[in-house]
């Protein structure tokens, strides 16, 4: 496609992008298992819906819905990972908020929802003004973000930004204010449904229940104020997203996804400004409300990104030659306990991609709980292992495993481990990134 075409293209679809986020399939409740936070971040409040187990998903909703919109894929993600699904400043169930709504700062709302939850990387998910919070946190912490979903909507400063504008099909751009707000007021539904209807391959693929869920949440007091204040940000976005552009470009894996009957195969050719690898997927018979009109699509697509291997590079290593590799400190992975001695076999276990580890563990060395990210199996190579599953390290719980023995990390769940009279040499291997969370955050060694 000529630049020409793309930049026409852009331009007539440009309404559906950014107008407003989709809807949920036929409910609204998260599987069982899932719990909701009010999580106080960057000087707001947000309703955050946290489940699952397993490497963490943010997943961000956009103007126009929820974070109700993700249960569909919140379903089937939990299985092996940890979802995150926030409402954003002064949107849904969040903290009324009058302030804040460059995507910049929005993006430290997440980060801060991040910390709160001991998540120290998660892959990223957006869509619409979601769209735009994901590209600013990916550009203010890249080290926190594993993959990036970008998710129909083009982003502010980014690629033909300055032509899209131009479209007089962007009024809704400027529509806010005090005045708008008023004439909005009561009418939020007649509001909402004009975007939930031209913006769809098929207009009843957004079903009635969903548009009643929305409109109510949007009467809210101050949830429209919110939702104007969105588009109002726009003008610094732009300046933002420019200004952070010479910092480099984007390294991690993106997937970007548009509809058929709106984005396409633009969403990737805006992504391609700013990231080195773009992955391209348009989901067919589908507009904008892409996890609406075609959830089960979509969210296989999301799913194989993120579940996506790294190809296992061929290694043969003798003994002898593992035990020239270079062996340092408690590295990735590990407890972090001074005198764990760690040697990387295979992969790397601080980024993407499969990994294979040996930790070398002194006599009488106690670890207490902590979890892994990533789902892990372990090999005791020599001396004796206690190890056990729980919140607390209770020698009680262990089971002592001799050299040969085997056993398996689970993603997201505690457990602890001992040494006795011998030092212990185990083998681990995983998908990376891991990390290591204790349970009681005062046994973290770097704390201690």
């Amino acid at each position: 496609m000529g630049m020409h075409n793309s930049l026409r293209m852009l331009v007539g679809v440009a309404a559906a992008l950014l107008s407003v986020g989709p809807a949920l399939a036929d409910t609204f409740d998260f599987p069982a298992g899932f719990r909701t936070q009010e999580i106080a971040t960057n000087g707001t409040t947000l309703h955050v819906r946290i489940g699952g187990t397993g490497p963490a998903v943010v997943v961000i909703h956009g103007y126009g819905d929820t974070g109700d919109m993700w249960a569909p894929l919140a379903a089937e993600l939990m299985r092996n990972h940890t979802v995150v699904a926030p409402d954003l400043r002064g949107m849904g169930l969040s903290a009324g908020a009058t302030d804040g709504f460059t995507k910049k700062n929005e993006a430290e709302d997440i980060a801060g929802v991040m910390d709160a939850l001991h998540i120290a990387r998660a892959d990223i998910v957006g869509h619409d003004i979601g769209n735009m919070v994901a590209y600013a946190f990916a550009k203010s912490h890249p080290d926190r973000t594993t993959r990036l979903v970008m998710m129909d909507a083009p982003v502010p400063g980014i690629g033909p930004w300055d032509e899209i504008l131009k479209s007089p099909l962007l009024w809704h751009f400027r529509f806010g204010g005090p005045d708008m707000e008023r004439l909005v007021a009561g009418r939020e539904r007649i509001y909402l449904d004009r975007f939930w209807n031209e913006f769809s391959a098929k207009p009843e693929h957004f079903p009635e229940n969903s548009r009643r869920h929305y409109a109510t949440l949007y009467a809210q007091p101050g949830r429209m104020h919110a939702g104007f204040q969105q588009f109002a940000a726009f003008d610094q976005d732009a300046i933002d997203n420019r200004a952070s552009l010479p910092t480099g470009r984007l390294q991690m894996p993106v997937l970007a996804v548009g509809g058929d009957h709106s984005f396409g195969a633009t969403m990737a050719f805006v992504m391609r400004f700013a990231a080195d690898d773009v992955h391209q997927i348009v989901i067919a018979d589908s507009g904008h409300w892409l996890m609406e009109e075609q959830p089960k699509a979509t969210v296989a697509a999301i799913r194989a990104f993120l579940d996506a291997d790294v190809a296992l590079p061929q290694a043969r290593l003798t003994p002898a030659e593992v035990e020239a590799h270079a062996r340092v400190g408690a590295g990735a992975g590990t407890s972090g306990l001074s005198g764990i001695q760690t040697t990387v076999l295979s992969g790397d276990p601080n980024a993407p991609g499969p990994y294979a580890i040996e930790i070398r563990v002194p006599a009488h060395t106690r670890i207490a709980a902590h979890r892994h990210r990533d789902n892990r199996t372990a090999l005791v190579v020599s001396g004796e292992w206690h190890f056990g599953y729980g919140d607390q390290a209770n020698e009680a719980a262990t089971r002592t495993l001799a050299p040969g023995s085997f056993y398996t990390e689970p993603a997201g769940q505690p457990h602890f481990a001992f040494t006795g009279d011998l030092p212990t040499v185990v083998y681990i291997t995983g998908q990376g990134p891991t990390d290591t969370t204790y349970v009681d955050p005062a046994n973290t060694p770097s704390r201690k």
